[in-house]
């Protein structure tokens, strides 16, 4: 993917995660662009990941994907634990970030997908007005069901944006990228879960004691109890870790 030879990667239960720098990741995903050709990006976490374990379809999205940051301190945590670290974690809500600042210089196109129609307006201006030089060339919220996915694919593609974000539901987000990732023709393509409910003011991001200590999940789980159930699968990957200490990188 970039110039520079493979990406490193390190096998957690069989899913490539990147060992790059958010640096390395943003002049990775730079490069991607440039050369036009289609790359979904997935920000994963321990859930996703035991999500994978459980569904053999989503296994196969996720090992497809062209490019999976450790997004969860979960995931850098076991990497660590099993003798076999990233660079650091990779937070999908910054690399959103870094990726516009980047895209300034480029004037990059940008597509934003999913959430309310009120989030979705509302970060589209937010988005314009912290980055002038980005070319908002689209938005549309995330009701719409599979009958109107071509009709989206073909009004993304009409629109030619160099990245594209998508904020759906967790379960349908990276399977919808990697059905429609070739017919897009998208160069970046990301997953972008509850983003857009932070850029637009909906919720608020963890204050920055809670991501420093890498607690972000528990202010997550504070503010919104109701993802405890989800939640279970944190204490359920750490202790599956523990016991397969010898086996979580190898290959499967």
């Amino acid at each position: 993917m970039n110039q520079t030879g493979p990406i490193p990667t390190v096998s957690i239960y069989g899913i490539p995660f990147s060992k790059l720098t958010m640096k390395e990741t943003v002049e990775t995903l730079r490069e991607a662009v440039l050369s036009k050709k289609p790359h979904q990006v997935i920000t994963a976490n321990p859930i996703m990941v035991m999500a994978a374990l459980e569904n053999p379809s989503m296994m196969q999205v996720m090992q497809s994907a062209e490019l999976i940051v450790p997004d969860g301190t979960g995931v850098v945590w076991a990497a660590n634990y099993c003798g076999d670290p990233v660079a650091e974690r990779v937070p999908g809500f910054e690399l959103l970030h870094e990726l516009l600042r980047v895209g300034e210089n480029y004037r990059w196109g940008v597509y934003l997908l999913g959430s309310t129609p009120e989030v979705i307006q509302e970060t589209a201006v937010r988005l314009q007005q912290q980055y002038p030089a980005i070319r908002i060339v689209g938005y549309r919220d995330g009701y719409f069901g599979p009958a109107e996915d071509e009709q989206v694919v073909a009004s993304i593609r009409e629109a030619a944006p160099d990245l594209l974000f998508v904020a759906r539901g967790a379960d349908t987000q990276e399977p919808w990228i990697h059905k429609y990732k070739e017919a897009l023709q998208v160069p970046v393509t990301m997953g972008v879960g509850g983003s857009f409910d932070v850029i637009s003011g909906k919720s608020k991001r963890a204050p920055k004691l809670f991501q420093k200590l890498r607690l972000e999940w528990f202010y997550r789980l504070l503010r919104e109890p109701s993802r405890a159930g989800r939640m279970l699968a944190l204490p359920k990957f750490a202790i599956k870790v523990i016991q397969d200490k010898e086996n979580v990188t190898k290959a499967r």
